[in-house]
């Protein structure tokens, strides 16, 4: 076991996977000499080279648009899209070329992109850097969305999402990266669109992904030393969902709360409470709960404390769904 960053851990992962197929090319803005922003892929074009290890211009919708291209003649990109917000230029080719050109092609194209997409408030960061666009991702057919909360997934969801030959959008916790976990480097890890029981409960089930799945383990720990027993799931796999893990859990507890940084409006959690109030609707005991961001623009960071899901706000949605 090594003891590593989040940061570090996705860094070993790509290390990995750049190891085992030449095929495999990281390129994105300041990816190379620097190592990137947030030093994710720190060293890496030193060790590969610039062929494979590409410093793009400031061109989102370009690094997307080339890597689609790279994919269909044989070659496995890596995307990083410098901050969340940066995404938006590059949705276009995101959401009508590289989620549909493999059904357009009735199968003959395989697009196997991975785009890296450095999520989530808590940096104290400036307009556009804090951004949670899943939704609009989970919402586009063609696209595996995946959100890793730990440096153990991190290095293992990054190498199987470059194996895979559908694109990938793969969201990391910006405020995570420096956070420390063991990770066992070689060792296979749960299939990429799994979710995992990270604790056990009997009262409740908490779903979280990306940085809310550490809060909603604090939560869990802090609601236990008032005897109740809560369940936290992460759910990995944004789309597609991995219904059979979450739809046992809430048959058991009969109670759910669902926490993600994005507005509640239209977020992911809509979806969630609606495909487990169909699958569980004779053994809820409560109405599922979500726990998000306002429906703003992300406020300035002096405010950012006061915008994101923090303990006492999914405390107080578990008291509620415990209160029917």
């Amino acid at each position: 076991m090594t003891t590593l960053s989040l940061a570090k851990a996705l860094n070993e992962g790509l290390r990995a996977a750049m190891e085992t197929n030449p095929k495999v090319l990281v390129m994105g803005e300041d990816v190379g000499k620097l190592g990137g922003v947030f030093r994710v892929t720190d060293g890496l074009q030193k060790d590969f080279g610039e062929d494979r290890v590409i410093d793009t211009p400031l061109a989102e919708s370009g690094i997307i648009g080339t890597a689609i291209g790279l994919a269909i003649r044989g070659y496995r990109p890596v995307c990083e899209i410098q901050f969340d917000g940066f995404v938006f230029p590059a949705a276009d080719q995101i959401i009508t070329q590289l989620a549909k050109m493999p059904l357009r092609s009735l199968g003959k194209l395989k697009l196997p992109v991975v785009v890296r997409i450095p999520c989530g408030g808590g940096i104290g960061a400036v307009e556009h850097h804090s951004e949670s666009p899943e939704a609009y991702f989970t919402h586009t057919s063609g696209l595996r969305v995946v959100a890793c909360s730990n440096p153990a997934d991190a290095y293992t969801m990054i190498q199987d999402a470059v194996r895979c030959d559908d694109p990938v959008v793969f969201f990391e916790p910006k405020r995570r990266y420096w956070e420390k976990a063991e990770v066992e480097l070689g060792a296979p890890g749960l299939a990429l669109d799994k979710a995992k029981v990270v604790r056990q409960g009997d009262d409740v089930t908490l779903l979280a992904y990306g940085p809310m799945v550490k809060t909603c383990l604090e939560a869990a720990q802090a609601a236990a030393e008032d005897g109740r027993s809560v369940e936290v799931i992460d759910l990995r796999s944004l789309n597609p969902l991995d219904l059979p893990v979450l739809t046992a859990s809430v048959n058991r507890t009969g109670r759910c709360v669902v926490v993600h940084e994005a507005p509640i409006f239209g977020g992911l959690g809509g979806e969630l409470a609606a495909r487990l109030t169909e699958a569980c609707f004779y053994r809820l005991e409560s109405p599922i709960l979500r726990v998000g961001g306002f429906s703003t623009p992300y406020p300035p960071s002096r405010l950012e404390e006061h915008y994101l899901p923090d303990l006492d706000r999914v405390l107080d949605a578990v008291d509620r769904v415990l209160a029917y």
